[in-house]
């Protein structure tokens, strides 16, 4: 099995006392990059040649006798069933399982999730994330002695004045009566600047298609990725006097894991994860990742249309239940406009091979589909992150996600240009990608539900946009300075392809 590209927003930890050119290095978009060996992929065992797929009828209602006789037929077991919205999550040996129950009335559509047979629980050790230095934990702990009101980390954290989340929390921490829910690698809740906001009841393991609720299964393993945790207490830290501060420190966060411990995020799970959250009265939900094994799913493919339909369904169901969808636009520089776009990467958990697509028509899922609140990256000097996607009607908003120091290099106490997040086991370390960007905008969405107990998920989607600080298109983008574009950004000063609708605004949240 060759190295998969990293399905959460190659999101990269990095120790706060790396020099720029290391930093620089390790960097999505930069010349060179290098996955930390938290985020390698490990080596898996399988059980054979089973395969999982999702199975779409009409919604509303159980399986029809016909179907579900025609999935036993084909050498498919049910899994679960997501009637609401009429998903069907379904194992099997066959090859020929999609293309036959295809045939069957009352089938709109089916799909193989993945290209690889099931793994089983067996994965090596990938190692421990690197973490904030205890020299420069102490350096910013003392510091923060001088700062009234701010968290021991605080100062680190370039990223809430570029939102202006440290004038919000002078107004409102937010409610503890909204839920943000994490669908990720996991939540270590145990974390002392997540547990005091964590919400257990909304929280979950969906990796196998249908809920986990045991007692702890939203945590990661020591071998998996941190990813999970750090976007939790970007989005929730609470203002404890111990460590960081989140966007919104007062509301709650849950973990619903969705990435398996290979790190893949496979549409059932996906699924699962919406619904879970639907039903559990989660506010707004943060999606850091992109479903596998495909990038870019065409609906042109028979299997790709129906992993499209699945997770266009769940999130529907979840935005009509009462959540906004926030996703991550992705970290390849793409212009997600372009007549065409060359994916290297996929499918991703077997052999992946280039393959032209039409972004149009091949979707990223669920950062492009209809209703998700789509985020782009910007760092330190407020600029499009080097690595951030982008497109005019595609990116709606933008926060700070980090970049290279190099290239955008925050003004001091902060040293680094990347974000300061929590990572499990009680300890807190610097990461970038939109991965780290959609949270921010997660986290603005639950002040605004804050302040707005009663708003829908369409008017805080529309608070969100109009409250955010419109931003000019960045002509020329040279972001390296080596003399050439690195990008090109369409459109006026308040909708345009790098900055959406503009910055997000947490004062504005906590102040209309």
């Amino acid at each position: 099995m060759t190295a998969p590209h990293p399905r959460h927003r190659r999101a990269l930890a990095i120790p706060a006392g790396l020099a720029v050119a290391a930093s620089l290095a390790l960097l999505p978009g930069a010349p060179a990059t290098a996955a930390p060996a938290a985020e390698a992929a490990p080596a898996t065992a399988t059980d054979g040649t089973s395969l999982s797929y999702v199975v779409n009828v009409s919604a509303g209602h159980r399986p029809s006798a016909t179907v579900r006789r025609a999935i036993a037929k084909a050498g498919g077991t049910i899994v679960t069933s997501y009637d609401r919205i009429g998903v069907i999550v379904v194992h099997s040996a066959n090859p020929d399982f999609a293309r036959t129950v295809r045939k069957v009335r009352g089938v709109q559509s089916a799909g193989a999730t993945r290209t690889a047979p099931l793994p089983s629980a067996a994965t090596t050790d990938t190692g421990a994330p690197q973490v904030l230095s205890g020299k420069d934990l102490a350096a910013a702990k003392a510091g923060s002695a001088k700062a009234e009101g701010q968290d021991p980390l605080e100062s680190l954290q370039w990223d809430l004045p570029a939102i202006k989340a440290d004038k919000a929390h002078e107004k409102s921490l937010g409610s503890e009566k909204v839920t943000v829910a994490v669908l990720d690698t996991g939540v270590d809740d145990t974390h002392p600047d997540i547990a005091p906001n964590f919400d257990r009841e909304a929280s979950v393991n969906c990796v196998a298609g249908k809920p986990d609720t045991t007692d702890g299964a939203w945590r990661p393993s020591a071998s998996e990725s941190p990813h999970g945790t750090h976007v939790a207490g970007e989005i929730a830290a609470a203002k404890n006097g111990i460590g960081m501060t989140g966007v919104a420190p007062g509301v709650k966060v849950s973990g619903i894991k969705v990435g398996n411990p290979d790190g893949f995020f496979y549409t059932e799970a996906v699924v699962c994860g919406f619904m879970w959250a639907a039903e559990h009265g989660v506010d707004v939900t943060n999606n850091s990742y992109y479903t596998d094994p495909w990038y870019f799913n065409c609906k042109d493919d028979p299997d790709q249309k129906a992993l499209v339909e699945a997770v266009s369904r769940a999130t529907r169901y979840a935005e009509k239940k009462g959540a906004v969808n926030v996703a991550a636009a992705g970290n390849e520089n793409y212009d997600l406009t372009s007549d065409e776009i060359t994916d290297p990467s996929s499918p991703n958990d077997t052999t992946p091979g280039d393959r032209t697509v039409d972004p149009s028509k091949c979707l990223d899922i669920p950062t492009q589909l209809p209703g998700v609140v789509t985020v782009a990256a910007t760092g330190a000097k407020g600029l499009k992150s080097s690595f951030s996607n982008y497109g005019r009607g595609v990116v709606d908003i933008a926060a700070p996600g980090g970049d290279s120091t190099a290239y955008q290099t925050p003004e001091p106490p902060a040293t680094s240009g990347l974000i300061l997040g929590t990572l499990p086991g009680g300890k807190w370390g610097y990461m970038a990608g939109t991965s780290m960007a959609s949270p921010h905008v997660a986290g603005v969405a639950a002040l605004i539900k804050s302040t707005h107990p009663y708003a829908s998920p369409a008017m805080v989607k529309a608070l969100l946009y109009a409250e955010a600080d419109a931003t000019a298109c960045t002509k020329p983008y040279d972001i390296d300075g080596d003399g050439k574009v690195d990008a090109v950004c369409e459109g006026p000063k308040n909708r345009n392809g790098f900055y959406g609708w503009g910055m997000a605004d947490a004062l504005d949240a906590v102040t209309w």
